[in-house]
């Protein structure tokens, strides 16, 4: 009732009304405006928009308080994950803003701000999806393409039951919106047809349900991958927490030049038993980002300033090279669907461990790596139905997984140092499979997760570095 009275309100109220602004920006040049968090106060503010720049040129306005970014709600999000946002969009950046004398108007009036932001978008618009499909023997794609008659450059798709399409999400009479980077409102049928045939064993296409198409069209929003829910896409960022040994991180940083041109910087020379290795660094990642810094276009003495800087714990943000070909030929960053997670530190370069006094009331996570041996790695995953969150089921005797140290019921909390918390049991079993040998699992007996998720820690490898003894042997080093 209560929800229900607020939106009737909502809609009858005009003196608050959110704008939309959509940035485009030209290859080589920014956005245009900062984004600014004020101590103690809510929201995040838009200053210094720059004359004749994109921001500018979409109406956002000094003072704008944002509320969605990429029609997503960020209002109460860190600051630090807001502006990963931004700088992920690539060449385009939709926002959502309130003027200052509204934002300040709807706070003070108690004001639901999320339910106010889908009021102006409207109810019943689902996001696009982006659905990565596999190639089946005997299935294909599993996917027909049909022309929509009368409607120049749209298609409707009609999924084989249960075939590979169907799975990776794709639903009957679902628009298709884009195909491997490439807008299909672009390309006649026999264009499109051509380009599926050469697209070898996968492809990776956006699709939106009809109704929410219509949204769009009304609100005259281009349907971008950036407003899109993600399925089962192949490639994914990983954070890896790093605290500062006796020798430092151990691993080199290196700049290096890819067969592409493309300058890029690379995790080298993992040294054993380094808080590298034990975060799930491997050699030859590529960097992303610093403590949800986006990095992969700053000047190498940038990046490893940012690093020293951070004092004695950092926060890095990899993927694969292949990974990163990936999301180039996508042609949008690969951190545009990807959640930080940033552990919080002072505001000068200090460990941020919580009090040992604290520490030693809860209880520690375990990072249990896994050779996989010809039978396997010995234990079972297992998990609550259509929920997310997955759990060892049953661990073999012997086995790789009992001599790792996994116990039955221990909630899985990161694979090879991706956060899996919010998976479902298929995703966790894909990147188990994936990430070949050996494996890291991240893990906590499941009375003691529960006990770590009330005291508002994030779970991660950090909190094992005050009871385990980290050997390292060289120092990080960075070189040109």
């Amino acid at each position: 009732m209560f929800k229900q009275a607020k939106l009737a309100e909502l809609s009858l109220e005009p003196a608050v009304c959110p704008r939309l602004c959509l940035l485009k920006r030209e290859e080589g040049e920014g956005f245009g405006f900062c984004l600014r968090k004020e101590t103690g106060c809510r929201g995040h503010v838009v200053q210094q928009v720059a004359p004749w720049s994109a921001a500018e040129r979409s109406g956002l306005r000094d003072g704008d308080r944002v509320l969605e970014v990429n029609e997503d709600f960020v209002d109460n999000q860190e600051y630090e994950k807001v502006v990963l946002k931004v700088q992920a969009s690539g060449m385009q950046l939709c926002l959502m803003v309130l003027s200052a004398e509204d934002y300040e108007l709807a706070v003070s009036e108690g004001m639901d701000l999320m339910v106010l932001a889908r009021v102006h978008r409207g109810e019943g618009c689902a996001r696009p999806r982006l659905c990565h499909i596999s190639r089946e023997p005997g299935f294909g794609l599993g996917l027909s393409i049909i022309p929509i008659e009368g409607k120049r450059g749209m298609y409707y798709l009609n999924p084989v039951s249960e075939g590979p399409a169907e799975r990776a999400g794709v639903q009957p009479g679902d628009i298709l919106v884009w195909i491997n980077g490439v807008m299909v409102s672009t390309l006649t049928h026999s264009a499109l047809a051509k380009m599926v045939k050469r697209s070898g064993e996968f492809l990776t296409i956006m699709v939106i349900d009809n109704s929410s198409e219509v949204s769009y069209s009304r609100r005259r929003l281009p349907i971008l991958p950036a407003f899109a829910s993600v399925h089962n896409l192949p490639y994914r960022p990983k954070t890896l927490h790093l605290v500062q040994g006796p020798q430092g991180y151990g691993f080199l940083l290196r700049q290096e030049k890819m067969p592409s041109g493309r300058i890029v910087h690379l995790l080298r020379e993992v040294d054993p038993c380094s808080p590298a290795e034990q975060a799930g660094m491997e050699d030859g990642e590529l960097l992303l980002a610093v403590n949800g810094e986006q990095v992969e276009n700053s000047v190498h003495e940038d990046i490893v300033s940012k690093i020293r800087q951070s004092g004695q714990q950092v926060t890095l943000t990899t993927i694969t090279i292949q990974g990163r070909d990936y999301y180039t030929q996508l042609g949008f960053s690969p951190l545009l669907f990807y959640e930080l997670s940033i552990t919080k530190r002072e505001r000068f370069p200090k460990p941020s461990l919580p009090h040992k006094d604290v520490q030693a009331n809860l209880p520690c996570p375990r990072l249990c790596v896994l050779h996989k041996e010809d039978t396997g790695f010995g234990f079972n995953l297992a998990c609550v139905q259509n929920e997310p969150g997955t759990y060892i089921g049953q661990v073999a005797a012997g086995r790789a997984g009992e001599r790792a140290g996994l116990w039955e019921g221990d909630v899985i909390v990161e694979v090879n140092g991706q956060n899996v918390e919010q998976e479902h049991f298929e995703e966790v079993l894909r990147l188990i499979k994936k990430g070949g040998t050996p494996l890291r699992l991240l893990v906590v007996e499941r009375t003691g997760y529960e006990t770590l998720r009330r005291s508002g820690l994030p779970v991660n490898a950090v909190l094992i570095s005050h009871s385990i003894q980290v050997r390292t042997h060289t120092r990080f080093m960075c070189t040109d």
